[in-house]
């Protein structure tokens, strides 16, 4: 009988994550902090000395909600800070890659998500409307990308993401920095956010 494939993965805290049935307990911020500045988004077809990583679009993303939420509490902050959280194991992938995958994907995102949110304090499932403004956020920080660093036109980006207000991001600029600069601020920002919702 043949041997089943290993589906676990060694992250660099020591810790052993079952990559099929995650749990809170294998979860470990710093191994989300450093995956998420080392994964590039865009396949890293971006401008600049370094890839844009999922750890700054996540930054970013949580600035962007904190703006369109001003009243949003500390876990629901640290919730949009952890939107991407997953990619840590899974990488991230393209929409029209997910596409092509299927609904496996989804399954094993929502499975990771779960035991990321229970390690911190969060509901496992992101209440819907949560979710929707996360997703705005996400849009946003997206077109932004798109139009700064991805060699998108204007035009380009309102089409695939809508056109955002240009008042709220009107003071935010991308700047790609070296993957510890970032790892370092993502893994301060998540201590800012879980410290206040003590």
């Amino acid at each position: 009988m043949a041997k089943p494939p290993r589906a676990w993965q060694r992250m660099l805290s020591g810790r052993r994550l079952d990559l099929l049935d995650p749990t809170p307990v294998d979860i470990e911020i710093e191994d989300i902090a450093h995956g998420l500045a080392f994964v590039a988004r865009w396949n890293g077809q971006t401008f600049g000395d370094y890839a844009y990583s999922v750890a700054e679009h996540s930054l970013l993303v949580e600035t962007l909600f904190s703006r369109l939420c001003p009243k949003a509490t500390a876990a629901e902050r640290l919730t949009a800070l952890l939107h991407d959280a997953p990619e840590y194991v899974i990488g991230d992938m393209i929409s029209p890659v997910k596409a092509a995958v299927g609904p496996g994907y989804g399954d094993l995102d929502d499975r990771l998500s779960a035991a990321i949110h229970i390690r911190f304090g969060l509901p496992a499932v992101t209440p819907a409307k949560l979710k929707r403004q996360i997703k705005k956020a996400d849009r946003i920080s997206a077109w932004m990308e798109a139009t700064q660093i991805a060699g998108f036109t204007r035009a380009e980006a309102d089409r695939f993401f809508g056109a955002p207000d240009l008042d709220l991001i009107a003071d935010l600029s991308i700047v790609l920095r070296p993957p510890v600069a970032v790892r370092s601020e993502f893994t301060e920002r998540h201590a800012s956010l879980l410290q206040a919702m003590l």
